[in-house]
């Protein structure tokens, strides 16, 4: 069983910045990819940023420069910080671990930007 824990969401002025943490424990191979979606009110959950075990990443086109990936492995944390935060941010950002076939979520942590 994995479970995954987010923290550092919270409210925040548009242009300002946060870095959002996740845990994660249980079973954990050696390959997996760990990222970040958000999910905004009434829309669908989307890819925010991917990091795999062997340091490939993938962003979404609109946090592309203003949000960075990272990860410790031995901790099995990953972490996203967020620069230059905009209105259209505000979301419900969830952390994902995928293994082979099986794919975990934690709860979510709210971000929210004011203009």
């Amino acid at each position: 069983q994995v479970q995954l824990v987010e923290s550092g969401g919270g409210l925040v002025q548009a242009g300002g910045s946060l870095t959002l943490s996740c845990a994660a424990s249980g079973i954990i191979f050696g390959r997996n990819t760990m990222g970040w979606y958000r999910q905004a009110p009434g829309k669908q959950r989307d890819l925010v940023a991917t990091l795999m075990s062997d340091g490939n990443t993938n962003y979404a086109d609109s946090v592309k420069g203003r949000f960075t990936i990272s990860r410790d492995n031995a901790k099995n944390g990953v972490f996203l910080r967020m620069n230059s935060l905009k209105p259209e941010d505000t979301a419900r950002y969830y952390c994902n671990l995928r293994q082979g076939i099986m794919s975990n979520w934690g709860q979510g942590t709210q971000v929210t930007v004011s203009s």
